[in-house]
């Protein structure tokens, strides 16, 4: 038993079996990955708006006709609200110390931010397929 005294479980956790949970290093490795991606996508839409400045109404809408500009907005709305609305349930946990205040706050985020990403997903889809 030479690992007991190096562990950080005590006794009776070891007793009861009692530990992690098992999902936190799948939740951190997904936000990480989910973060990278926001990355990637955010260049790549900040070089599609700077190539629209200044453009012409028409070709703004002629450059949302093609699938690749729709595709790129639409996952990085997806993937901006869902980082932002995951950011601010870190906050929640952090300072609200109240379980039903925290529970409502952590509702009302992800449905805002559920609620955003529709209204912006139907605008582009709507300038795409021309309504």
């Amino acid at each position: 038993m030479a690992n007991d005294t190096n562990s950080f479980r005590t006794p009776i956790g070891r007793a009861r079996g009692l530990g992690s949970a098992k999902t936190g290093a799948q939740a951190w490795l997904g936000y990480r990955i989910a973060s990278a991606a926001l990355a990637v996508l955010t260049i790549l839409f900040i070089i599609l708006v700077i190539s629209l400045i200044g453009a012409p109404y028409e070709q703004v809408v002629a450059t949302f006709k093609h699938p690749c500009p729709v595709i790129l907005t639409v996952l990085f709305l997806g993937f901006l609200f869902h980082h932002a609305a995951y950011g601010m349930q870190e906050v929640y946990e952090d300072y609200i110390h109240g379980k039903l205040a925290k529970v409502f706050a952590i509702g009302a985020t992800k449905l805002v931010a559920l609620a955003l990403f529709l209204a912006g997903a139907f605008a582009v889809l709507k300038i795409a397929f021309g309504a």
